[in-house]
């Protein structure tokens, strides 16, 4: 099939990358044209396990093209996906402007009948917007073709993204028409070879269905995080208490692990968009409200307790911190508890020697870029050189087993702050250390 996709970001680059994997004829779009260029010459703008050697593959097959001209791309595409970006409001709600300003460009340019997939995470409602806008500059341009717009969410993991594309345990399509449903159905067809994991909907449902998900795990995720906060306070241990209600079999182990708040682009953005239409629609989502307020707070966990053990003055200490990004895997730090965490500790007057293995470019770029504070170092034990404490924040697998009797040289006291809580106390206090965790006293 010939492939359309428009917006090189984190799911439109994935997803285009996986549809030439199966020999479709792809060409994904962008106007920004040094990234075009840099995606031409095989510089992949993001980090994800296995994307970049797929890219170059489908490249060098001629299966995968890059291109700034939105125009063309349509007018040889049967399929169009708007992978675009849909930023969050000042209210909370996602910005469509650039969804429709692509359906826009779809009105102008098509010359057949075409499929429009709404791939990019949009509120419900979106795809009639996305119709009227494109039947719009259709109606303005005097001509009379027919195309269908379909929404096609995205469930892919930062870090496993490729793998999830390629096995995917669900792929949603919300259709109004029996003829773009066959034509989603075709092309998803060589994905599920040995399951058939297709759900067909009714659009509304299938845009409803990507923020339920979301809204879901990040339930999980501050509903154990605040059972973490009630652990501290009655003297439980909160990774028991994990392995005592994941044994169960409704519950499971997913998403509830401890930890200092989720981020990334997905889960903050997600449950406050659909708090928002929630509210538009006169209702009070008091559960969305109650997940993002504790993630609110447990960003700021570890360095409550970094200024429980030090004062409230950090002036003259230096922390090492480990990990940036928001998970492993990824150089991804949009809302990420790093974030949170180091410039709570820089305000108080510490320095912050960090390092991750991908996201300290992101980090000196943007999301703490002006911070003087900050310095960055190549190695997990560089950073440890004379620093007051450790502060773990993400939880790269090279983090899992290091060196103690080393990092204990290195430090110049051996306090460590587990914001993932990766060991285990009483072993950590028999190696020396002075070990705080989450929920546990």
């Amino acid at each position: 099939m010939k492939i359309s996709v428009i917006g090189t970001g984190y799911v439109g680059l994935v997803s285009g990358v996986c549809f030439a994997q199966m020999g479709n004829k792809v060409t994904c779009v962008d106007i920004d044209a040094k990234k075009i260029e840099n995606l031409k010459q095989g510089i992949i703008p993001i980090y994800e396990p296995g994307l970049e050697d797929m890219t170059l593959e489908n490249y060098k097959n001629k299966t995968l093209h890059f291109s700034t001209d939105v125009s063309g791309a349509i007018k040889n595409a049967q399929i169009a996906f708007i992978a675009v970006g849909t930023p969050m409001g000042e209210d909370g709600s996602a910005d469509l402007r650039y969804v429709l300003a692509v359906a826009k460009s779809i009105g102008e340019a098509m010359e057949d009948y075409i499929v429009v997939v709404d791939k990019s995470t949009v509120p419900v409602g979106t795809a009639d917007k996305v119709r009227a806008t494109i039947q719009a500059q259709l109606d303005e341009r005097g001509v009379n073709l027919e195309f269908d717009v379909v929404s096609n969410p995205e469930f892919l993991k930062e870090g496993a993204a490729i793998n999830d594309f390629l096995h995917p345990d669900r792929v949603v399509i919300g259709a109004d028409s029996e003829r773009a449903l066959e034509i989603m159905r075709e092309l998803y067809a060589p994905f599920m070879k040995h399951h058939d994991r297709f759900i067909s909907m009714d659009i509304k449902s299938a845009e409803m269905t990507k923020y339920a998900a979301n809204a879901m795990l990040a339930t999980k995720i501050s509903f154990m995080n605040e059972m973490s906060q009630i652990c501290e306070r009655v003297g439980a241990d909160i990774n028991k208490v994990r392995n005592g209600i994941g044994s169960d079999s409704r519950i499971g182990y997913s998403f509830i692990y401890p930890g200092c708040g989720y981020g990334g682009s997905c889960f903050p953005k997600d449950v406050q968009a659909l708090a928002k239409t929630a509210k538009d629609f006169g209702y009070n989502p008091r559960i969305l409200d109650a997940v993002e307020a504790v993630n609110y707070d447990q960003k700021y966990v570890m360095s409550n307790k970094v200024i429980t053990r030090f004062g409230a003055d950090l002036s003259g200490k230096t922390f090492a911190v480990w990990g940036l990004s928001f998970k492993p895997e990824t150089d991804d730090m949009r809302e990420a508890s790093s974030i949170t965490i180091i410039n709570e500790l820089t305000s108080r007057g510490a320095n912050v020697v960090a390092y991750d293995p991908k996201a300290i470019h992101e980090a000196q770029t943007h999301y703490l870029k002006g911070n003087e504070k900050v310095s960055y170092v190549e190695s997990k034990y560089e950073a440890l050189k004379d620093a007051d404490a450790l502060v773990l924040v993400t939880e790269w697998q090279e983090f899992r087993s290091p060196d103690f009797d080393e990092m204990k040289k290195l430090l110049k006291n051996p306090v460590f702050f587990d914001g993932r809580n990766q060991f285990n106390k009483e072993k950590m206090k028999k190696y020396g250390f002075e070990y705080f965790q989450i929920g546990v006293n």
